[in-house]
């Protein structure tokens, strides 16, 4: 019984250490578009303020950002565990069938 308990505390601490470092990524990812894209707007018109160019890793980089929020904060998340605890049941009753044989 305290086996059973252990792995799932452990199971739900590896989980939550996952998601701490899934959040970390994404703020970390963040905040340095939030430092660097200014800094290049400023470049650009100091530069050749006649072309504008920051614009161009500013959309590039923010496509990735919006990409890394949907994977960290999931559309996807509910999809993922359904779909294994789906594939689980199916793999136990494959099994049970097997066993009846």
């Amino acid at each position: 019984m305290e086996n059973i308990t252990y792995n799932k505390e452990n199971l739900a601490y590896e989980k939550a250490a996952k998601r701490v470092k899934d959040l970390k990524g994404f703020y970390g990812n963040l905040t340095s578009y939030c430092l660097v894209i200014p800094f290049l707007l400023i470049i650009n018109l100091i530069n050749t303020p006649k072309h504008l160019w920051f614009y161009w890793p500013m959309l590039g980089w923010g496509f990735g950002i919006v990409a890394h929020a949907v994977n960290t904060f999931g559309i996807g998340k509910n999809w993922e565990e359904k779909k294994i605890m789906e594939l689980m049941s199916q793999e136990k009753k494959a099994q049970n069938n097997f066993k009846q044989l």
